[in-house]
């Protein structure tokens, strides 16, 4: 994170008060205005596998499977199968890459589609608090309030791709993770909106892989 970039952000709003919420806030603020501010530039392992999980996502879209007869599907498949091996070889010659991924996939909400993508596209995990990784991945809620009047959260700006995967992971997560579902639970019992509901899912799953990795604990 870009702290003098995030200091000037604030002076430039007039915030002066500083709370762990407040600090949070402004840095989703920060990050839906400057989603790429911060990053430096990834090694070169971090680049090809960056790259190759962008192939993966292409070829893995469910709009290219519209209409392909068989011998296409296979094709495709094939390829797939190839990238999933050259995402793994890249991890594996690596050997902090390897540990991230370790301690990543012993949560088993956090497939290997998701650890990866969380390795290609926060390289910064663990060595961020909670808020700062929810920020990153575009899933901390951003205050809308004036004077009395509080406005409704909304998410946005981070990192795109690794946010719509996470959301693909919540789902799991929601369903199957004993602790994630009855927080889940619990907030449909508050009558939150399913939107948020899996918001918060994702953001929590993101801050658990965050915590996991600073402290490299499976």
């Amino acid at each position: 994170m870009p702290p003098t970039q995030i200091k000037a952000f604030a002076a430039s709003r007039s915030t002066r008060a500083k709370t762990d919420r407040i600090d949070a806030e402004l840095i989703a603020r920060f990050m839906a205005f400057r989603p790429d501010a911060g990053r430096v530039l990834p090694h070169e392992k971090i680049r090809r596998l960056r790259a190759l999980t962008s192939k993966h996502g292409q070829l893995g879209s469910p709009d290219m499977l519209v209409a392909m007869d068989a011998e296409l599907k296979g094709l495709l498949d094939r390829q797939i199968a190839e990238l999933n091996v050259r995402i793994e070889q890249t991890i594996a010659s690596d050997n902090d890459l390897a540990a991230i991924a370790d301690v990543l996939r012993s949560v088993a909400e956090i497939g290997p589609g998701a650890s990866t993508m969380l390795i290609a596209e926060m390289p910064e995990l663990g060595q961020l608090s909670g808020e700062q990784a929810a920020a990153l991945a575009g899933l901390a809620p951003i205050a809308h309030d004036s004077g009395s009047m509080r406005g409704k959260r909304a998410i946005g700006g981070g990192r795109r791709k690794l946010r719509h995967v996470m959301f693909h992971a919540d789902l799991v997560a929601s369903h199957h993770n004993p602790i994630l579902k009855t927080f889940a639970d619990r907030l449909r019992a508050a009558g939150k909106p399913h939107k948020v509901v899996i918001t918060a899912v994702a953001r929590k799953l993101v801050t658990i892989a965050n915590g996991l990795c600073k402290h490299r604990q499976k």
